[in-house]
Order: C-alpha cells, then structure tokens, then sequence
C-alpha cells in the first residue's frame, strides 16, 4: 500500500515535457545568449548612517594607463552594460562596495573632481539610491586607490627641507 503513492508520482512525472537542449527548444527561430545581463543596481548612500558624510571615501583611479579610461558600469559584474568612463587619474566618490568587494560603487563628475555639487559629502538623513546630479555607477576595486576626502596639497605648499639637506646652525657663543 505504501509503494501506490510512489507509484502514481512516477507515472504522472512520465507524462511531463521533455526538456528541450540548450536554452531554445527545437521550435525557437533564434538562440538565447548564454550569459545573463544584470539588472542595473543603483549606487547606494547613506551607509553609515545619518551623522557621517553620504559618500565616506574619495578615490582616483589605479593601475590606468595616462590618457586611459575606468570603465564604470550599471551593476557589480563583469557583463553588466557599460554606462560610462572614469578618466585616468580623476577622481570620484566611493559611497559602497559589493558583498564580494570586487567593486565600489561611486559618484563622480565628469570634470573629475570631487565636486561638492554632487551633493554627497554632508550626512543624508537615510541610506538610499543615488539620484544625480553627477553620474554613478559601479567600478572595479582593483583600479581604485582609496584617498582622502581633501586633495593633496601641492609639493611646493610646505617648503621645509628633508633632514640630511638642512645645514647646521652654528652657536653663538
């Protein structure tokens, strides 16, 4: 009695579809791609809550050739469409990162600096998606240095002399 229920499950699984090969059947006219495109995931701000600065951390751009360009992108994947560029050597606000950390998500103007009308560098009262007006999007984490907020301040700004070029100065006695 215990083997009829078994019994009808397998006779009502024989009478399903069989699975067609590859990712079309036989009456599809065209194949599907075999890698699935991202849906676009929206560069968040706010993580840290409401009493640190939107987007905590500033970066520029590693390991670019001059005169190349990052490639920023609509999700934290590889195959995820391609929305716009970062310049060599520009730089940009990094407001999250992947679980896998293999990407940050960053803000960044198209001048390439860290310009204060992208809005992220006071507190926002909630996490939440960015919304403009600079663009954002995703890039990997392997062509960003991380930098401080402020830039660095010219090489002239401070003229003091490293110790072995300072002369001694006699004592008078």
């Amino acid at each position: 009695m215990r083997r009829l229920p078994l019994l009808a499950a397998f006779l009502l699984a024989a009478c399903g579809q069989p699975v067609p090969k590859g990712n079309g059947g036989a009456e599809t006219s065209q194949a599907l791609p075999d890698i699935v495109t991202p849906e676009p995931v929206a560069v968040a701000i706010g993580e840290l809550g409401p009493t640190l600065e939107a987007c905590p951390a500033a970066g520029t751009t590693s390991h670019v050739e001059a005169g190349g360009k990052l490639s920023v992108r609509a999700a934290p994947f590889d195959n995820a469409p391609e929305t716009g560029a970062v310049a060599s050597g520009a730089r940009f606000f990094v407001c999250t990162r992947s679980l896998d950390q293999k990407w940050f998500g960053v803000v960044y103007d198209e001048a390439g600096t860290l310009a204060a009308r992208c809005g992220v560098g006071e507190p926002v009262a909630s996490r939440r998606s960015y919304s403009g007006p600079c663009k954002s999007g995703w890039v990997s984490s392997a062509l960003v240095k991380l930098t401080a907020g402020d830039p660095p301040a010219p090489a002239d700004s401070n003229p003091v002399a490293p110790p072995a070029e300072r002369q001694a100065v006699p004592k008078s006695g």
